[in-house]
C-alpha cells in the first residue's frame, strides 16, 4: 500500500459486509497502517440499504467523500471519453486519480474501461 490512500467502490463493501476473507485482509492492513480509506457519497449511497451492525462497522473505519462540483466535472468529463463507463464508476476513479490512491473493485473490468482517462489511477480486486 505505497498510494496515499485506498478508495473503495460498492462491489468492496458488499465483500466486507459477506465477511470475504480478501476484503477483510485489506481493509485490515489499511486500517492497521493507518492509511486513509475514502468512500465516494455515491458508493455509500448505492451499498447502503438500511443500518446493520455489520454496516455500521465497515463504515466507521471510512471517510466518506462528498460529491464536489470539481469531481463531479471530471467525472463527467471522464464519462464523455469513455462512453461504456458508468457514472459511478467514474466518480471512484475521479475520486482515486484527486489523490493518487489505489481503487480496490470486485469488478476489474468496468473500473479497467477507465483506463485510458486515468492512466495512472491503479485497480486491484478483493
Amino acid at each position: 500500500m505505497t498510494a496515499s490512500g485506498l478508495t473503495f467502490d460498492t462491489g468492496v463493501l458488499i465483500a466486507l459486509e459477506r465477511r470475504a476473507q480478501r476484503a477483510w485482509n485489506v481493509y485490515r492492513a489499511a486500517r492497521e497502517a493507518k492509511v486513509r480509506i475514502t468512500v465516494p457519497s455515491v458508493v455509500l449511497a448505492e451499498w447502503w440499504r438500511g443500518r446493520t451492525d455489520a454496516r455500521e462497522h465497515v463504515r466507521s473505519g471510512m471517510v466518506i467523500e462528498w460529491l464536489s462540483e470539481q469531481l463531479a466535472a471530471v467525472a463527467g468529463e471522464a464519462l464523455g471519453s469513455v462512453p461504456s463507463a458508468t457514472t459511478i464508476d467514474a466518480i471512484v476513479k475521479a475520486s482515486a486519480a484527486s489523490r493518487g490512491d489505489v481503487v480496490y473493485t470486485s469488478d476489474l473490468e468496468d473500473l479497467e474501461r477507465l483506463r485510458l482517462y486515468f492512466p495512472t489511477v491503479r485497480v486491484l480486486t478483493v
